[in-house]
């Protein structure tokens, strides 16, 4: 026989083995109801897009700020006090986001805009519900914060955004639907000289891609082992070049029959490669290395999905431009 305050403790850990099982009971149905939520064909649809997404590479100081949320101290950013006229892209992955038109001085020290373009920007509430923090809808980029009914402009909205976050382009190219194409052909040096002087093109940066090494320095990929090949990421306007005809300036600036080297320059970072952005570019160079075979050449350029583009130390960016020098083996011969 129990006595009765034994039988009390009894009845209240009974009580309390009931509560935790149904706590369990709820946070499983939960968890259940979640899942079912979204279709397999849903989640990997979402996994897909994100492997897909081909972002620009960070600084430290920029992934700090974009891929942790962190913030840059104010007055510091390069566009706070910047009032030419053009568009702001996302910094990671080159999304427009907002006109220079809807750029104000909101006097906080970062830029500030009362309108994004549509759709360009979403809204997230922070956890402790005091602020609504503003990303990339591309690619999920930390911008900054945005405010609402401060009175300081008609639209009664304020983004305010970390100019690390941004990119900027001036209006003479603004309205052109830019694209970027990824070469590698030996020593980036002379393979950037040469499409610096197309007309159409916008930038070309000097850097290192399809390695393994993240932030890879010039001192890690001299050694092979990375696996990344020196190329360059051309920033070009479609309507005044296409990529067909940068596709054919690169296979007749280099050798592309020539395995793991250019001339002197020998080694798999010297490898003739072209690092596709999608299909299309695919397309072309198929037809580029079928036809140049038709010539007879035996091409032996890699095709390869493009991935990370890290830019190179900048020693390395107009290199030719800033000594005064030509490339040395780099010579351009008519195949087409």
């Amino acid at each position: 026989m129990l006595d009765g305050g034994t039988k009390r403790f009894v009845w209240i850990q009974g009580l309390i083995a009931f509560g935790f099982l149904l706590v369990q009971l709820l946070c499983l149905c939960g968890c259940r109801q979640d899942s079912l939520s979204h279709s397999p064909e849903e989640l990997r649809l979402t996994l897909q897009k994100e492997k897909s997404m081909i972002f620009n590479k960070l600084t430290s100081e920029e992934e700090r700020v974009i891929v942790h949320k962190g913030t840059e101290p104010p007055f510091s950013g390069k566009y706070y006090m910047n009032k030419e006229s053009g568009s702001y892209l996302c910094r990671r992955c080159d999304a427009p986001l907002f006109r220079s038109s809807d750029k104000f001085d909101s006097g906080t020290g970062w830029p500030s805009f009362d309108d994004a373009i549509e759709g360009a920007v979403q809204q997230i509430p922070d956890p402790d519900g005091r602020r609504t923090e503003i990303v990339c809808a591309h690619c999920g980029a930390h911008l900054g914060h945005v405010f609402f009914s401060e009175g300081i402009t008609v639209k009664n909205l304020r983004h305010c955004v970390n100019s690390l976050s941004l990119n900027f382009i001036p209006e003479a190219y603004a309205s052109t639907k830019l694209q970027k194409a990824i070469f590698a052909g030996g020593c980036f040096w002379g393979v950037e000289y040469h499409f610096s002087k197309v007309k159409g093109v916008l930038s070309v940066k000097s850097g290192y891609t399809g390695g393994m090494t993240d932030h890879p320095s010039y001192q890690q990929v001299c050694t092979g082992k990375t696996g990344h090949a020196e190329a360059v990421e051309i920033a070009f306007d479609p309507d005044k070049v296409s990529y067909e005809t940068l596709a054919k300036l690169f296979f007749e600036i280099h050798d592309p029959t020539e395995i793991n080297r250019q001339g002197p320059d020998i080694g798999t970072q010297y490898r003739s490669a072209v690092f596709y952005a999608n299909e299309a570019q695919k397309r072309v160079i198929d037809k580029l290395i079928a036809l140049l075979k038709t010539k007879g050449y035996h091409v032996v350029t890699s095709v390869e999905k493009a991935g990370t583009f890290w830019e190179a130390e900048a020693y390395h960016q107009e290199y030719y431009k800033k000594n005064g020098h030509q490339p040395y083996c780099h010579i351009y011969q008519k195949r087409f």
